[in-house]
């Protein structure tokens, strides 16, 4: 290793997380519940907020959560997910909730007793944020929600979604809304995906919600001042899966003879490990940059989290393909470990922003 950014604190924090993830090797099937019990357990969701509500540190640090979703993900990319998306449904609480809001809310997801989801998407709506469809009518008694959400990670585990739906027009016409998972007038919808994580459709009739989060109309504020923080830890995330695989791949290149010879000693397998290594370096590092760009004060890094993401979902694809390619038919079984991370990082390049959307948020930066 070269140049690192972190500190001696996220050092230690690093070496904890692998210590304590130890117990979290995955297990195909594990039920929802054991999972989460199991991340809860860990101690580190103190980390998604600040000290002043429960909180490990005085603010939400990006580069702990980095170190953090990086270690989690080498081991289980399902508890990596839940664990990141407890903080994106609760991060909003963090920008802009009410002292009363941040009080009752944000000590339990410190501690775990609440667990939180982020529902944006729609079927209709995905990268396209301003085009959502979901509504929120005032009433005389509150609010009432109408329409749908998909693609929600943590869906049927999570105690609270934090939903963004249209109040007005135009992208100023979005709010936020807590809403508790028993919640009159919501129904929740398992979906199957290729990677292991819960994850499901909400569907809202009539569903009774209190006042929005925020002010009225800054829902598409929140969303993407949470994007900006989190969009980065994805790129954590996929280093994550890529080091576990170039783990794995050089363990079987050492131990595995063809030709009279180990694997590791021909050529073509040597420029397949040492390719990944170079790529999961570069990955860390952009990640570490943005992540610390944010810590160090900087209001917007939504060029600085694109280009981290971007670079390091797709590096971490070509990697654990080159790694699975190193165990031959071996990786194609179903139950190795590589072939698992190349069902669970496929994901990366969608999510929070495909890597299409990256490549016009970084391209409109440059053209400005």
């Amino acid at each position: 290793m070269g140049v690192s950014f972190l500190t001696p604190e996220h050092e230690a924090l690093r070496a904890l997380a692998r210590e304590r993830f130890t117990a979290l090797e995955h297990v195909e099937g594990r039920p929802d519940a054991a999972l989460f019990a199991a991340v809860r357990a860990s101690g580190f969701f103190p980390y998604l907020a600040p000290a002043a509500f429960g909180g490990a540190l005085p603010h939400v640090d990006v580069l702990s959560l980095c170190v953090l979703r990086e270690a989690l993900a080498w081991r289980d990319a399902a508890a990596d997910s839940l664990f990141a998306v407890q903080g994106l449904g609760s991060h909003p609480l963090v920008l802009a909730g009410s002292e009363a809001q941040r009080r009752h809310y944000l000590p339990r997801v410190a501690s775990g007793e609440f667990l939180f989801a982020f529902a944006l998407t729609e079927a209709d709506a995905g990268s396209d944020v301003a085009s959502l469809q979901t509504r929120a009518e005032q009433t005389a008694q509150g609010w009432r929600l109408h329409g749908s959400k998909r693609f929600i990670s943590n869906a049927g585990v999570a105690t609270h979604y934090t939903v963004f739906a249209r109040t007005g027009e135009g992208s100023r016409g979005l709010s936020a809304f807590i809403v508790p998972a028993d919640a009159k007038g919501l129904r929740i919808s398992p979906m199957t995906l290729m990677g292991e994580h819960p994850i499901g459709e909400l569907t809202f009739t009539d569903c009774e919600v209190e006042t929005p989060l925020g002010a009225q109309g800054e829902g598409m504020k929140l969303a993407l001042g949470t994007l900006d923080v989190f969009r980065t830890t994805v790129g954590a995330a996929a280093v994550g899966l890529a080091s576990r695989a170039l783990h794995e791949a050089l363990a079987y290149a050492r131990a595995r003879r063809q030709f009279g010879a180990p694997l590791a000693s021909l050529p073509a397998v040597q420029a397949l490990l040492a390719d990944s290594a170079v790529e999961l370096e570069a990955s860390r590092l952009l990640v570490h940059q943005a992540a610390l760009t944010k810590d160090r004060g900087q209001a917007r890094v939504t060029y600085e989290a694109a280009v981290s993401k971007l670079f390091a979902t797709e590096a971490a694809s070509r990697i654990i393909d080159r790694c699975l390619q190193v165990h031959g038919g071996n990786g194609v079984v179903k139950g190795a470990v590589v072939e698992r991370l190349y069902r669970d990082v496929r994901a990366l390049r969608i999510y929070e922003g495909a890597s299409e959307v990256q490549r016009l948020v970084i391209a409109r930066h440059l053209l400005v």
